[in-house]
């Protein structure tokens, strides 16, 4: 069911370029070595203060990340949206950068 779309969740209209989905999963996993390095660190009873850094940096990473896809989405899907004539399409966005803060 990987590429089969679903009543239960909405799918993109224009895929994403290649390039980009390697770029995006490229930071991801990043912040998933980042996290499995807190996870380490907590084991070794590391000093809290350095473990609070890091959970930082990943807040930043991830924040980061969500405004790089909404920035995606603002000119693809909610493009799309708008010369279809959605205007409601708005509050979609104004809703998820709410989200992103």
């Amino acid at each position: 069911m990987d590429n089969e779309k679903c009543d239960c969740c909405k799918h993109k209209n224009t895929p994403r370029p290649i390039e980009e989905k390697k770029a995006l999963k490229n930071r991801l996993n990043r912040m998933i070595g980042q996290l499995e390095g807190i996870s380490k660190m907590i084991d070794e009873d590391r000093y809290c203060g350095d473990i609070i850094i890091q959970i930082s940096a990943v807040e930043s990473a991830l924040r980061s990340l969500g405004y790089s896809v909404l920035d995606t989405h603002i000119k693809t899907c909610v493009k799309e949206e708008i010369i279809k004539g959605n205007d409601n399409i708005t509050d979609e966005v104004m809703e998820l950068i709410k989200k992103l803060k």
